[in-house]
């Protein structure tokens, strides 16, 4: 069995998303296809981010905001702990 990092089961989670909407014609976000992320913080640090941006909000992100949560929540994938499943 493999074992797929969170990071590529979040794209994979995204993308299905966004070809639901895409396929009842609500296009709400695209997806980038490139990923830049190079950090030197740590996952709580980027996850609190993400929690002042949920409160900033109020619930709703808009365009620019979600684009923001897109890349937060990657770099959050990529700063924290990686533990590998027992196959």
């Amino acid at each position: 069995m493999d074992v797929i990092s969170n990071t590529v089961r979040y794209v994979r989670i995204e993308c299905a998303y966004s070809q639901r909407l895409h396929a009842t014609g609500r296009m709400l976000h695209s997806m980038s296809t490139t990923v830049e992320i190079a950090s030197d913080r740590s996952a709580d640090e980027v996850n609190e981010e993400i929690r002042a941006l949920w409160r900033r909000s109020g619930g709703t992100l808009s365009v620019e905001q979600r684009e923001e949560y897109q890349r937060l929540v990657l770099e959050w994938a990529a700063a924290a702990p990686q533990t590998a499943k027992a196959a």
